[in-house]
């Protein structure tokens, strides 16, 4: 360690480096660990996640480094003027031979008895299971009803029903008031979260008067949708304020809510045993209410989707029928003793034609009617564009109708092995030939020809 010079004898010549090791290392026999209580000046966050300060009183001040591993597990975060107590090791910055403290766990002052509880608890409940990740459940994607517990006179509410309001404004908003401070806090919790599971899972006889619908501003009935998920939420305030959230008894009541639970109280940096034993811990009370409410443009945008598909299933359909009506318009100039099947056949197409477009028609306004507040005017459009395409193409097909020609005063010659006659070479004089007319049928023989 240090070397004494007797009178008269020269003292040791120290390198500075050395030096500083030497009284680090006096500091750290002598001191180590050590706990100081003082006030917070000059605190900073560096981008590396450390964190540096002054720790002060009346009679002197010390500087103090937080190095990030510490420094993430804060529950608060530390504010100049703030009493706080911290717990750490004497050393030496060589670099600048500055006395510096590393701060390894900082609290405020006067709730070190409180975090001690705290963490006896969470031990506790952590060693019954009651945090494991297995029981855990996922939030629902679209649930039918929210349930709240928190204090009606809350700034907590409005926050959370303000951000219901403007993403889910559809979705039915039920609170079970309870006291969220104090000594009477606890219980009113759990019983809140009580009433509250019996609107999760409504029994006969349910209490009119239970909860209130704050979608519409009456009681809530057995009558109201179930509830999907629960959001117990508060907002932030000191370790005593929220120390209603560390009771083991509203631990336990959280742990049997028969649907999703979302924890959202005090501040991003505030932890309680509550958070650990919710199925999802939000870091705010508005951000508990954003975590169970999709906003309703990502639905419209998913039934916009569908609506193409159900577009795009359409025009296959109606691309289908059309090549099958082009194969059988392909075939109809056979001999006669075949047009009569084909026709049958067409007229079998047509019925199921028909009957395809009258499905289609239905399965369009079912549709439509479905979405007629997202996309009323495109549906319609659609709607009226294939119906014009299926008539134009029924068209076509009674076009196709070789009956029609034949009423016209035409007829289908063919010759004794059956074969359609279109030129007067394909015959001889004497030569019998069968005409097909519209209604009835003609053996000919021919007497003349003529060729052009």
């Amino acid at each position: 360690m240090f070397e004494r010079a007797d009178a008269g004898v020269a003292p040791r010549i120290w390198e500075v480096g050395a030096l500083c090791r030497a009284i680090a290392d006096a500091l750290e026999a002598r001191f180590n660990p050590v706990a100081v209580r003082g006030e917070i000046t000059g605190f900073s966050r560096a981008s590396s996640g450390h964190c540096y300060f002054t720790l002060k009183d009346g009679q002197g001040q010390i500087r103090c480094a937080m190095f990030r591993r510490a420094a993430g597990v804060l529950d608060f975060t530390p504010r100049d003027g703030e009493l706080v107590e911290v717990r750490g090791r004497l050393g030496v910055y060589e670099a600048r031979g500055d006395l510096q403290l590393i701060v390894e766990s900082l609290q405020r002052a006067g709730q070190g008895a409180l975090f001690e509880q705290f963490l006896r608890l969470k031990a506790q409940l952590e060693a019954e299971g009651l945090f494991d990740a297995a029981r855990k459940r996922p939030l629902p994607a679209m649930p039918r009803g929210i349930g709240l517990v928190t204090s009606p006179g809350a700034a907590a509410l409005h926050d959370v029903v303000t951000a219901l309001r403007r993403r889910v404004p559809h979705i039915p908003v039920v609170l079970v008031p309870a006291l969220v401070q104090g000594a009477q806090a606890p219980a009113s919790i759990v019983d809140a979260l009580s009433k509250m599971y019996l609107l999760a899972h409504p029994k006969p006889g349910l209490e009119a008067d239970l909860a209130l619908n704050l979608a519409s501003g009456t009681p809530a009935t057995p009558a109201t949708p179930p509830i999907d998920v629960i959001l117990l939420v508060r907002g932030g305030g000191s370790i005593e304020d929220l120390w209603a959230f560390n009771d083991e008894r509203v631990a336990r009541a959280i742990v049997q809510s028969p649907v999703p639970l979302v924890s959202g109280v005090g501040h991003e940096t505030d932890f309680t045993i509550a958070d650990f034993c919710a199925d999802l811990r939000a870091p705010t009370p508005t951000a508990a209410a954003e975590l169970v409410a999709q906003p309703r443009t990502v639905w419209l945008g998913a039934l916009g989707l569908l609506a193409g598909r159900l577009a795009d299933g359409v025009q296959r359909q109606l691309d289908m029928r059309h090549q099958r009506l082009d194969q059988a318009a392909q075939r109809l100039g056979r001999p006669s003793g075949f047009v009569g099947r084909q026709q049958l056949r067409l007229g079998g197409l047509a019925q199921r034609m028909r009957h395809g477009m009258l499905l289609n028609k239905e399965r369009l306004a079912h549709a439509s009617q479905a979405l007629q507040v997202l996309l009323p005017q495109t549906l319609q459009r659609n709607l009226v564009q294939r119906t014009d395409r299926l008539e134009r193409a029924a068209l076509r097909l009674q076009l196709l109708d070789p009956r029609l020609v034949l009423r016209r005063g035409y007829a289908l010659l063919t010759d004794a092995q059956g074969q359609p006659v279109t030129r007067p070479a394909q015959v001889r004089l004497g030569d019998a030939v069968h005409a097909q007319l519209a209604e009835g049928e003609l053996d000919l023989t021919v007497s003349q020809r003529r060729l052009l």
